[in-house]
């Protein structure tokens, strides 16, 4: 493997096609695609300033590195990427990849950030102003993960979430077979029209979550006070340990709580079945 250490590039495309490359404490200043249509590259220490420096690329490794954000765009089209110790101040990250690795990385301007991935194995990674985070990715693995900003995993499916905290207005909608464990979500309107959602030993917190939902299962969750309206037209299983503020208009299903504070069926309940709602202080 070639080594290339301690040089600045600048322009368009100057390692243009390249293979078997190591790049150390190598910057790349402002222009486009300095590494478009590579494969077996190693970045390390590096700093990226100029837009799309990966588009096209099978088989990189960047390791304590920097896009500052003129390097927009950075990661597209390209496959099988480990990445650690990173900070990524660029926006407009990470699309239509398949292969993520990411480890121990920081996002602060992740907006439109993971659209149309496959097979991503995060953790210990931390990501703010994230709207629109995760749009129609699939085969998800999330770690230790933190999370500031809404309308994310949009369309997701095959997703698993351990130990996280995910602050996200709009979370999850219409995603398909995601589990999430141990972890805190916080946002309004969490989970409408998923299918097959499990959580499992998390605190939710915000109104009118995981409405219109299908195969809904909750274990040893817990309810923050404003999580009210809960649950409309969806085929639920829960078991919360803590009371309920309101339920309105469930489908089918069963709810245990500690209390369910209001109980809400009215003229545009779709029930199929009466639903099961029981209360473990009466247990």
């Amino acid at each position: 493997m070639e080594t290339i250490r301690d040089k600045e590039f600048g322009g368009e495309r100057p390692l243009f096609g390249t293979r078997g490359l190591h790049l150390e404490n190598v910057t790349f200043h402002a222009g486009e695609s300095a590494l478009k249509c590579c494969a077996d590259i190693e970045a390390e220490k590096c700093r990226f300033e100029g837009k799309y420096p990966f588009w096209h690329t099978d088989g990189f490794k960047v390791r304590n590195s920097l896009f500052t954000p003129g390097a927009r765009a950075a990661l597209w089209y390209s496959r099988n990427l480990e990445m650690t110790d990173t900070q990524v101040d660029a926006p407009k990250m990470f699309r239509e990849m398949d292969g993520i690795v990411l480890r121990n990385v920081n996002i602060p301007d992740a907006e439109e950030t993971l659209w149309h991935c496959a097979n991503v194995d995060i953790r210990d990674v931390k990501v703010a102003n994230a709207d629109y985070l995760f749009m129609h990715s699939h085969d998800i693995r999330i770690e230790n993960w933190h999370q500031q900003g809404n309308y994310s995993f949009q369309y997701c499916r095959n997703v698993e979430i351990r130990n996280a905290e995910i602050h996200s207005k709009d979370a999850f909608w219409g995603t398909e077979n995601v589990t999430i464990y141990d972890s805190v979500i916080s946002g309004e309107y969490l989970g409408w029209h998923s299918r097959r959602l499990h959580l499992v030993r998390c605190r939710i917190s915000g109104t009118q979550p995981l409405c219109y939902c299908r195969d809904l299962v909750l274990e040893d969750c817990v309810f923050e006070e404003d999580c009210d309206l809960a649950f409309e037209d969806s085929e639920v299983n829960a078991i919360l340990l803590s009371p309920v503020t309101s339920v309105k208009n469930p489908m089918r299903g069963s709810i245990t709580a500690e209390t369910i504070k209001e109980i809400i069926i009215d003229g545009f309940s779709i029930a199929v079945e009466p639903v099961k709602i029981i209360s473990s202080n009466a247990i």
